[in-house]
């Protein structure tokens, strides 16, 4: 393990696999470097690039700082990119994607970028839904009831009640709770005064080649965004692994990225 030090004095934790040009994963929610499929994803990756997974502000074992501002989770990959020479490839999942394409904006040496599934809102009943969401989160974390926060993310994604009570007795139970703050740094990424709407605007003026993915087997609330995103950037790439879902499998991911970083 290394550690990057970003603007505000967060340390950073990073790892560092691989040998090549630069790759920057960047995790959704939840996700960190013990946790997701960032490990995987490096190891397939890794015979042809050097690997940075890193984990974002306030978990694993990543410091944090107050205030948060979707800024300061900018400058923190604009600091892994630095400490990987400068400039990078990028992968991002999920809301990371999110934050990605708003890292992009900021010009801070992203080469290459592939985004999975960014869950932007498509619909106004997708951004009614996410704008119930970010309450009941806003609520629960200013409570100290992390659990309940988690639990609000699972049924905002489409898990069931009664799966959602099940797992709050699962030994990976207290590790959702200990990065449950950090869910309001994903609802921020993707706008949350803008109810998560695809931001048309920035993605129009990013001049950079994007690849957007999804997953043939995802859902169309999953679908639609990465339609939208792609339609919206200039020049996009956009292709659809089939027999995937959220949780895309690495070994059928990592071909795409490996012609697109070429």
């Amino acid at each position: 393990m290394s550690t990057v030090v970003s603007t505000d004095g967060t340390v950073l934790a990073c790892s560092v696999t691989g040998s090549g040009p630069a790759v920057v994963l960047v995790d959704g929610a939840i996700c960190h470097r013990g946790f997701g499929p960032g490990a995987a994803i490096a190891e397939q990756l890794a015979g042809h690039h050097t690997v940075w997974t890193y984990d974002r502000r306030g978990r694993g074992t990543s410091g944090d700082t107050a205030p948060f501002a979707v800024e300061r989770e900018i400058e923190d990959l604009a600091a892994v990119i630095a400490a990987a020479g400068g400039s990078a490839r990028v992968l991002a999942l999920s809301s990371g994607a999110a934050l990605a394409l708003r890292a992009a904006a900021a010009d801070i040496g992203i080469t290459r970028l592939a985004v999975y599934e960014p869950p932007f809102s498509t619909g106004e009943e997708q951004r009614e839904r996410f704008g119930r969401y970010v309450a009941e989160l806003t609520a629960t974390l200013a409570e100290g009831r992390r659990g309940d926060a988690v639990a609000a993310f699972m049924g905002y994604v489409g898990m069931p009640a009664e799966m959602v009570d099940g797992m709050r007795g699962a030994p990976v139970w207290p590790l959702f709770e200990t990065v449950a703050p950090t869910l309001a740094y994903d609802a921020a990424a993707l706008g949350v005064e803008t109810g998560a709407a695809v931001p048309v605007g920035l993605l129009a003026a990013l001049d950079l080649p994007v690849l957007v993915l999804d997953g043939g087997a995802s859902p169309e609330q999953l679908r639609a965004p990465a339609r939208a995103v792609a339609a919206a950037l200039p020049g996009a790439e956009y292709r659809t692994l089939e027999g995937q879902t959220h949780e895309v499998a690495p070994e059928v991911l990592a071909p795409e990225l490996l012609k697109f970083y070429a």
